[in-house]
């Protein structure tokens, strides 16, 4: 059984920054599971382009307000507590938090857990 708290990922080395978003990671490649399982904090005001070309995401919203843009179609997406979405086509998006967004993401293949986006907005596959 794998047991943790947020409280010990907080400032620890599973808690990765950015410039706009903290990602708590509860678990990793590392721990066997075929997934892995990220609670995220987009900062408020923030823009965060993304693609992720080796992943699929799942997210869950639990708290704030936000938009998520497609960039292949143009289509706006309100984000807020209580929506879920699933980029299963490797999409194209922009992430805007209009105030702060806390977001729960698994990840498909799992991160190793220091993974923070590149210039075109992807995590790298990493062994």
């Amino acid at each position: 059984m794998i047991y943790r708290t947020l409280d010990e990922l907080v400032g620890s080395e599973n808690d990765v920054r950015a410039s706009t978003f903290h990602s708590r990671r509860f678990l990793l490649k590392s721990d066997g599971m075929g997934f892995s399982f990220h609670d995220t904090i987009l900062f408020a005001g923030s823009e965060t382009y993304i693609w992720y070309a080796n992943h699929l995401e799942a997210v869950y919203c639990i708290e704030g307000e936000g938009e998520l843009e497609t960039v292949d179609d143009g289509k706006i997406h309100p984000i807020h507590p209580g929506v879920f979405y699933a980029l299963d086509k490797h999409d194209k998006h922009y992430l805007r938090a209009k105030s702060q967004l806390r977001m729960m993401c698994v990840f498909n293949p799992p991160l190793t857990g220091r993974e923070v986006h590149d210039e075109q907005g992807t995590y790298p596959l990493m062994e």
